[in-house]
């Protein structure tokens, strides 16, 4: 098997190994992540409380939650998914995920528990750690993004 392995994917590559390593931490590939927090105050209240998690996105075509949304998506959704939801092949391209209420539902299920197999975590769960309305702007900026199959 060959690989072809760009200037820049080097340098970034190494880079990230040598400010790891001068951190004294670490370096995982897919491993274990800090969620950033996501400041959603310009958002509507979740009705009827923020704990009770809707089935549909209370946000969709708002312009603000699209913009909280690609920030939140950028810090704690890209490094396995891609930039601009186009994934390099370790996690879905989510560009592909049904828009509208069809979508919705496998969205916030994977959002807010993950995704695990034979005891392997795919996704942490992130709807406890970031909260519905962050969960809903970034799926609202993901349907600004999506491609047909």
């Amino acid at each position: 098997m060959t690989m072809k392995i760009t200037t820049s994917r080097l340098v970034l590559g190494l880079s990230g190994a040598l400010f790891a390593m001068s951190a004294g931490t670490q370096l995982l590939a897919h491993g274990n992540v800090t969620p950033q927090p996501v400041d959603t105050t310009a958002l509507p209240d979740i009705k009827p409380d923020n704990d009770t998690w809707l089935q549909h996105n209370p946000y969709r075509g708002n312009a603000k939650a699209a913009e909280i949304g690609e920030s939140a998506y950028g810090q704690n959704c890209a490094r396995c998914h891609g930039l601009q939801a186009q994934s390099g092949g370790i996690a879905p391209d989510l560009r592909y995920l049904e828009v509208g209420d069809t979508g919705d539902e496998w969205f916030v299920q994977r959002y807010h528990h993950g995704s695990s197999h034979d005891g392997k975590v795919y996704m942490p769960p992130l709807g406890e750690v970031l909260g519905q309305k962050t969960g809903w702007a970034i799926r609202t900026w993901l349907e600004t993004k999506h491609l047909d199959d």
